[in-house]
């Protein structure tokens, strides 16, 4: 008898939870910076926060390298196609991260050149608050995010 039928699932069911493992420290993000929010991003991956702790400390400026996105700021309905064009290029599994008021729902820019939240045109994962939001709770939100990623079913 085969080891796989005296015990059904557990073989895949360790695989998921060790690839989930894995995927979870190892997030290579692709910062798409547009404003202000921009500052409170690179303020996270200073000593004093260090985001390397969570294995998110090396941002890739390919899309195709990361599986992470940023969306860090406001973003303008010009600029929503390129945004949506770098978000095709990433392989799979890939998240989005909402970063900020404005990228989360179009924040004190309720015009007609403002994109309102970013979900219209990507799906997103994770939403961040703040105007801008602390390194604090860019810490919390990435926390988030591994949890997310690592309970998640995983594809391989």
């Amino acid at each position: 008898m085969a080891l796989k039928d005296l015990f059904p699932g557990f073989l895949t069911s360790r695989l998921d939870r060790a690839i989930g493992w894995a995927r979870k420290y190892s997030i290579f993000q692709y910062p798409f910076v547009t404003a202000c929010c921009g500052m409170e991003y690179m303020a996270v991956a200073s000593s004093h926060y260090d985001v390397d702790r969570f294995g998110a400390a090396l941002p890739r400026f390919s899309p195709r390298q990361a599986d992470v996105l940023f969306v860090v700021g406001t973003i303008s309905h010009k600029l929503a196609p390129i945004l949506k064009t770098i978000y095709d290029q990433m392989c799979e599994p890939k998240w989005v991260v909402a970063f900020g008021v404005c990228t989360c729902t179009g924040g004190f820019y309720d015009n007609y050149a403002t994109l309102q939240g970013i979900d219209t045109i990507i799906p997103v994962d994770l939403y961040i608050p703040g105007c801008p939001p602390r390194p604090e709770t860019i810490l919390d939100g990435l926390m988030k995010l591994q949890e997310k990623i690592q309970t998640a079913k995983q594809e391989y």
